[in-house]
């Protein structure tokens, strides 16, 4: 992490005395300019020591501040930052969450959404700070599918979530859910492999986190969420995999969260079984839509809303996610 000293936001800080010493050198000559002095007096040298003197002793309380300033921001990095995470940070700007905001009531019709994600955002800190791993995505593709989810209102909490990592989003959406008064049923399926796999790209390595990827990990992230084991279905496979769409078709699903297999077959077939197990008025999120490190995710939801007769309709996109809802059957 770089000095706080020499930051811009130092700069910024001490921008004021080195204003008020160009001044006062300012006043100096001009004054001496006036007076048409032939020499200096002791009364000038005095005056200026003086002023020196206390210039000296701002600047040092303005450094001191600052220095305390620095260590709170460096155990700030440890907590939330790059240095700590080994991933992107989790520090957003207030620039993003009021686009985040912006998003969100085109989206949902909430205008005010603002507690909504300040709410998300203290439950992605709090999962991540507690738990195992970490939260995939960036910090506004997160707070915008846990905000924007709940706020759309879903029929129920039967949520079905295809490709989980660590478990902690599940964890964190049953969590916001259950700030709209709706308590999740949550169903995973994921492969669970020991790293994130992604079939049209190369195996990724270890994860940032350093932590494993296995069904351990994600139920102990989801314990320590506060999912109740009772209300939670774990099925370890692949989305596509027949046996684990029967086993997990047995019911309607009031939310689907797509964040499976990304190439563009894959998402493809993923929506096509989103047709079939979502309820009337569910909502379907899509997310990694519009990632350019994501082609397919953005080519296959276009192409299947584009073919026609689909029962999902597209609401609009929040940060990286796209939210649909699906129409009655027939």
């Amino acid at each position: 992490m770089p000095s706080l000293l020499s930051s811009a936001p130092a700069r910024r800080a001490l921008r004021p005395v080195t204003a008020r010493i160009d001044r006062r050198i300012e006043r100096a000559l001009s004054q001496r300019a006036r007076s048409q002095k032939p020499q200096v007096t002791r009364g000038d040298l005095a005056a200026v020591q003086t002023e020196l003197a206390e210039l000296r002793a701002e600047s040092g309380r303005l450094r001191e501040t600052l220095g305390q300033a620095e260590q709170r921001l460096y155990a700030m990095e440890l907590l939330l930052g790059r240095d700590g995470r080994g991933a992107g940070d989790r520090l957003p700007r207030k620039s993003q969450i009021m686009e985040l905001c912006r998003q969100i009531t085109e989206v949902t019709g909430h205008t005010k959404p603002y507690a909504q994600v300040a709410l998300a955002y203290r439950t992605l800190v709090e999962l991540e700070l507690r738990g195992v791993g970490r939260l995939a995505g960036s910090t506004s593709n997160i707070l915008g599918k846990l905000t924007t989810t709940p706020l759309l209102a879903p029929p129920d909490g039967t949520v079905l979530e295809i490709g989980t990592l660590y478990g902690l989003f599940s964890g964190g959406l049953a969590r916001q859910l259950a700030r709209q008064g709706i308590e999740a049923d949550l169903t995973i399926v994921d492969p669970l492999a020991d790293i994130q796999l992604q079939p049209d790209r190369a195996r990724f390595g270890s994860d940032p986190s350093g932590s494993p990827v296995s069904e351990t990990v994600a139920r102990t992230n989801l314990r320590l969420a506060g999912v109740d084991p009772a209300r939670l279905r774990l099925h370890r496979g692949f989305s596509t995999d027949p046996e684990v769409q029967k086993a997990v078709s047995d019911r309607s699903y009031g939310v689907v969260i797509i964040d499976g297999d990304h190439s563009e077959e894959g998402v493809r077939k993923d929506l096509a079984w989103a047709e079939e197990i979502t309820a009337p008025g569910g909502i379907v999120v899509m997310d990694d839509y519009g990632d350019d490190g994501w082609p397919g995710v953005q080519a296959a939801l276009d192409g299947h809303l584009a073919a026609g007769g689909s029962r999902l309709e597209l609401l609009g996109t929040v940060s990286t996610s796209a939210f649909l809802r699906a129409r009655a059957a027939g």
